[in-house]
């Protein structure tokens, strides 16, 4: 639904917000002018209630959106209700006044329709918890959960504990060996070090009263620093078996919903802990803090499955040699992992957060929720709407859903006593995960019109920092370059985000805007953007060097070494390197190639050498040849098989080889694959399988 289509309800908040009814009409073409009411949430919510009526509302205030529900649920209103911060985003500024063309972009990017679902990922959890630690706090822990989870300990530390007098609870105790899976679906892996087994000890307190050394508690688990090997205990506790200092059967494994790991360092090494697994450390907040998330995970629960991954592209590996590994290296969560020549992501712990596909240089991988068309929409919109409204110079601001958004709000929330709020020229944009925003997404910013990207990094994105850099300095090469002037890409900690916005100066942008939209094709939208900047360059560029591991390049072939036995053409992933049907030729296609290095790996004369580089113009599209040579021929029917450096480097080879003694060997050699078999058949003289008995 367009934004004309939409009731828009705009509040200056207490008049706080320089509100331009008539240019703000203007810039979103609503044909007349925008009512502007003072205070929408108090005197005037009658006028929001009277709207309610309408198909679909856009209010521009966020803070009181809880407030605005509530009264559409008491109506009973279908109305579609939609909100957008204009207040701590644009309006609460010392350039407020000049904010409009801002408040106009949000208004219009806000008003878009939402993306198209995609495919759930399902979780199930029955409320089974495991509290691991030591037993004093675990067995505590496992107390207080009793009354809405169903609790199970694993005792790591046993000294200072001791077992409730009910057994209203499994316990065990040992070494946690490995933790592994996600809500709903956890395995843990212990091994049973103690002698005494509590899932069999009946707790008579026999081995307590028997043990010369004391070495036996009410914890039920022996001091082996005082235990002195008496085997009392053992006696003691007869055919029960719950003490064993020999036992053969030590690993235990069990399922659970749910993890609460008291360890002082987490037993999951991951930058992302998965769903349902908390480790609040030590301390006694951070522990009554994860014990009251975890009573909220029972039940059934769904994400969108944020990815899509095509393996036909993937340059991972092929037949066992490696390629790229970037996705592995970038994910936080551990969700992916190699899987042969391609790689398996499980969905279950996929955060969302898009690193991976910002990484691929193929577009193997690919972020599906947003899709990266619904997210180009966004900016095409928001940018247009903006510069039509007479913004320029525009900065845009990418920030994360939860400590982003608070961030930014918070820069506009200090506009006063001091505070400056967000420029106008600063225009927030919101995305589930900035680890999200790769090369297209920034390029394709400043082909729809932006002259700057900010990032705001956060404690969520600390992981994939070197990553998002990494990407922004391939960006940067290629715009300046490209004559572009300035920086045009930066990430900045949330704390200094006022001083630093402030503090940027304009770079230069394209003089004409993309008309193109984002592609789900990374290589494709990419194609696109290199395109247009090239054609608004200030100056004509040919080639630009860029440095090692960029996703573009060329291959240097040494002809004295190369065979063309075409290993490297099997093993490239991306259809950048070909054949040719009538002579053995090598030939190569620029900008399909994404320097994943399979070739170089493949290649068995070690011949072939990466280039980064990003070339320009048709031929970077067009087939070259690197590598061409004369054909053999058969020396029995005349029909060409490969070359004649193949074959002379194979004869050398293998000609003092036992196996090819005699000259009729050898010259079989020089025969194509169907006179091989022929001429086998037809030399009687040369030994065969029937010629040797049983």
């Amino acid at each position: 639904m367009a934004i004309k289509d939409k009731t828009l309800k705009l509040c200056s908040c207490n008049r706080t917000i320089a509100l331009d009814a008539q240019a703000l009409a203007s810039a979103l073409k609503t044909g007349t002018p925008l009512p502007i009411h003072t205070e929408l949430c108090r005197k005037q919510a009658g006028q929001f209630q009277a709207a309610l009526g309408d198909e679909s509302l856009l209010v521009g205030c966020t803070q009181e959106a809880p407030l605005f529900g509530e009264l559409a649920e008491a109506a009973g209103s279908k109305a579609e209700l939609r909100f957008v911060n204009i207040r701590e985003m644009a309006g609460w500024s010392a350039e407020g006044r000049q904010a409009t063309p801002k408040i106009a972009a949000l208004l219009a990017a806000a008003a878009l329709p939402e993306p198209e679902p995609v495919p759930n990922v399902e979780y199930k959890s029955a409320g089974q918890v495991l509290v691991i630690g030591p037993a004093v706090a675990a067995l505590e822990w496992a107390r207080r959960l009793a009354g809405v989870l169903t609790p199970n300990v694993l005792i790591t530390n046993a000294m200072g504990g001791e077992l409730p007098p009910e057994r209203s609870f499994p316990v065990w105790s040992g070494k946690p060996l490995r933790v592994a899976g996600w809500l709903g679906a956890f395995e843990v892996e212990w091994l049973q070090e103690n002698p005494i087994d509590l899932d069999v000890c009946t707790r008579c307190n026999k081995c307590i009263d028997v043990c010369p050394e004391n070495a036996i508690d009410f914890s039920y688990q022996i001091d082996l620093g005082k235990c002195k090997a008496h085997r009392q205990c053992v006696a003691a506790c007869g055919e029960i078996g719950a003490v064993d200092f020999s036992r053969a059967e030590r690993a235990r494994k069990e399922s659970f919903d749910l993890v609460l790991d008291l360890s002082v360092e987490p037993l999951l090494r991951v930058p992302d802990l998965p769903q349902g697994y908390l480790a609040p450390g030590t301390d006694p907040l951070e522990q009554a803090l994860a014990a009251a998330k975890l009573t909220r995970l029972v039940g059934e629960f769904e994400k969108p499955r944020f990815f899509v991954y095509r393996e036909r592209i993937c340059a991972h590996a092929r037949s066992g040699i490696e390629g790229c590994n970037r996705c592995l290296e970038v994910c936080s969560t551990g969700a992916i992992r190699a899987d042969g020549d391609h790689v398996r992501v499980e969905p279950h712990l996929c955060a969302g957060c898009g690193g991976c596909a910002t990484v691929c240089p193929s577009g193997a991988m690919t972020y599906a929720y947003p899709r990266v068309s619904d997210i180009g929409m966004r900016l095409k919109t928001l940018l247009s709407t903006y510069r039509e409204a007479g913004g320029t110079d525009a900065c845009l601001v990418f920030h994360n859903t939860e400590s982003g958004r608070e961030a930014v709000q918070a820069v506009g929330r200090k506009a006063v006593r001091g505070g400056k709020g967000l420029p106008a020229r600063a225009i927030p944009f919101e995305v589930f995960h900035v680890a999200s925003i790769g090369l297209d997404m920034l390029l394709g910013a400043i082909c729809y019109g932006a002259s700057q990207v900010v990032v705001v990094s956060t404690k969520e994105s600390a992981h994939y920092v070197a990553a998002l850099r990494e990407q922004m300095a391939l960006g940067e090469v290629i715009l300046n370059a490209l004559g572009f002037d300035g920086s045009h890409f930066f990430l900045f900690e949330g704390e200094a985000l006022e001083k630093e916005l402030w503090a940027l100066k304009p770079a230069t942008g394209v003089p004409k805007t993309a008309t193109f939209n984002l592609s789900p094709e990374k290589r494709t939208t990419l194609d696109f953007e290199l395109d247009h900047l090239a054609s608004n360059a200030s100056q004509k560029v040919e080639e630009i060097k860029l440095p090692a591991g960029a996703p573009f390049g060329a291959l240097l072939v040494n002809k004295q070494t190369c065979t063309l036995c075409k290993a490297c053409i099997g093993a490239c992933p991306e259809s950048a390197l070909l054949d040719a049907a009538d002579a053995p030729r090598l030939r190569f296609i620029e900008r399909n190639c994404v320097q994943c290095g399979l070739c170089a790996e493949t290649c068995p004369e070690d011949a072939i050498q990466l280039v980064p580089r990003l070339l320009f113009g048709p031929q970077a599209k067009e087939a070259v040849t690197l590598n061409e040579a004369e054909p053999f021929h058969c020396v029995r029917c005349g029909k060409p098989f490969g070359t004649r450096q193949m074959v002379d480097s194979m004869l050398g080879k293998l000609g003092a080889h036992s196996m090819f003694a005699g000259e009729g060997a050898l010259r079989r050699l020089q025969m194509c694959g169907d006179c091989r078999v022929v001429d086998m058949m037809e030399n009687r003289a040369e030994a065969t399988i029937f010629d040797f008995k049983k």
